[in-house]
């Protein structure tokens, strides 16, 4: 049975090209287009698809107001098309909190080297989203970190090991999110030597590793960290070069940790989450206690830039075992070859469970390989980490 895909842009020629690369694929068929969001939500409830492709940019009502209004009716999974600025990202991330599921570049030469390659993506993007919609639920509001009550009792236990911490505890920054593009500002306290858990396992290191459902999937792990987090974070989210900074800048605003853009030669520090350029590979150089991010071309040959294997791979030779690394949601297998060499060392390694993931790919590949030591629902991860990392 073909898939049913409503393609909404302002652009005929845009309408166009999309609708014939969909309808080049026998799995896929394009059964209307619309021309504003305001056209998107009624054909949406009328004719029911089963994936939309959204523009942001677009007359009467906006692409970002479109998936507020069909998310909190009849939910689809929706793809968004974004142009790759700093203000195409804020918007993009914006629709992604709203419920989007997924996005490309609007421009076909920044998803691929060729015609052929970037037809593969986009068809394979729409297959993948569509799996998601039997799960889908209405939504008002994108559910924060401590709306329901699974949340809020993790958010107690947080507060419990946060003030189990010794030192005194720093301010809270109140970074306002419409002043997101102000610099982050790192704490001055240097790195702590390492934690260890309730069972004995040293920690000097969280690393995540996602993909697809990622921004929104780290959004909600990190803003439920306390401030005086104790280890430094690598965060290594598949996302364009143009997405990285405006999405650190979102981050820091919203986290009590500090979150940024990695820059080459930053000294990595307790409490700080570091997130890789994108089409860069981030690595790590050094000793444990003085290690620096190292940041290097993303490579011709890479699938991706940055990938998840690559800073793994670096961080198991810096800190060994003394790794706490987790894979979320994401499309491929990117992660679980350096996840193993992290366990080989001793390393502890989580994966997103399936029911929570936007794509059971990434975390799958871990999980399959016996290398995930446990599968957690999103919602959970926080809590764990904190438990298992405060010791």
């Amino acid at each position: 049975m073909q898939l049913k895909v409503l393609v909404v842009d302002d652009s005929s020629f845009f309408r166009r090209r999309v609708s014939e690369i969909i309808d080049s694929d026998s799995g896929l068929t394009v059964i209307d287009t619309a021309v504003n969001g305001k056209e998107a939500v009624e054909k949406a409830k009328a004719l029911k698809p089963d994936v939309i492709t959204m523009d942001i940019e677009m007359p009467v009502m906006n692409g970002i107001d479109a998936v507020k209004s069909i998310m909190a009716s009849k939910p689809v999974p929706i793809l968004m098309f974004s142009s790759l600025t700093h203000e195409g990202a804020k918007s993009t991330l914006d629709a992604l909190e709203a419920g989007a599921l997924d996005f490309l570049p609007k421009k076909f030469e920044d998803i691929a080297r060729d015609r052929k390659e970037a037809t593969h993506v986009l068809i394979e993007r729409i297959k993948e989203i569509a799996r998601r919609r039997f799960s889908l639920r209405p939504i008002t509001k994108r559910a924060s970190p401590t709306s329901n009550s699974s949340l809020n009792k993790a958010q107690a236990s947080l507060k419990a090991a946060s003030s189990a911490l010794k030192g005194p505890k720093p301010e809270v920054r109140k970074t306002p999110i419409a002043k997101a593009s102000v610099q982050p500002r790192l704490a001055a306290s240097p790195a702590r030597t390492s934690r260890k858990s309730a069972s004995g396992k040293q920690y000097k290191l969280l690393a995540i590793g996602t993909s697809t459902g990622g921004p929104v999937a780290l959004q909600t792990v990190l803003t439920q960290l306390p401030q005086n987090y104790p280890l430094p974070i690598l965060l290594i989210q598949h996302m364009p070069a143009a997405f990285t900074g405006a999405f650190a800048q979102r981050l820091n605003g919203l986290c009590k940790i500090n979150v940024k853009e990695a820059a080459n030669g930053d000294v990595i520090k307790a409490g700080c989450a570091y997130l890789a350029p994108g089409g860069t590979q981030m690595m790590l150089d050094g000793k444990p206690n003085s290690a620096r991010i190292k940041i290097v071309d993303g490579g011709e040959r890479m699938n991706y830039k940055p990938s998840v294997d690559v800073s793994f791979a670096s961080a198991a030779k810096v800190y060994g075992g003394d790794v706490l690394a987790i894979v979320l949601t994401g499309m491929g297998a990117d992660g679980r070859d350096g996840a193993r060499m992290l366990k080989d060392l001793g390393a502890k390694v989580w994966a997103q469970d399936e029911a929570s993931c936007v794509v059971y790919g990434m975390p799958q590949a871990v999980a399959s390989a016996g290398i995930a030591e446990d599968s957690i629902d999103l919602a959970d991860i926080a809590e764990r980490i904190v438990i298992e990392t405060h010791g």
